[in-house]
């Protein structure tokens, strides 16, 4: 599934550099992940990196945005294929 930044957010610019795919961005109040990017990091680590660093824990799976595993190893496939094509 993809992840979501809950209004615990302490907007410490953290999270966003450490995204492989460049789903992670400042919103109007707190940072935002883009559910069509974020593929929880697979494809690129064991864990998601922003989990990883993200000193408050606001960071869960999104329920609106149930995926399978193999559904997250799909998206990194067709989006590291755009960057590279």
């Amino acid at each position: 599934m993809a992840l979501m930044i809950t209004d615990e957010c302490i907007n410490c610019d953290v999270c966003e550099p450490e995204c492989p795919n460049d789903a992670i961005a400042p919103g109007e109040e707190i940072y935002v992940i883009d559910p069509h990017k974020c593929t929880e990091c697979v494809g690129h680590f064991d864990e998601p990196q922003c989990r990883k660093v993200c000193p408050v824990d606001c960071i869960p799976g999104d329920p609106r945005h149930v995926e399978t595993k193999d559904d997250l190893y799909e998206r990194y496939l067709r989006l590291t294929a755009q960057k590279t094509g």
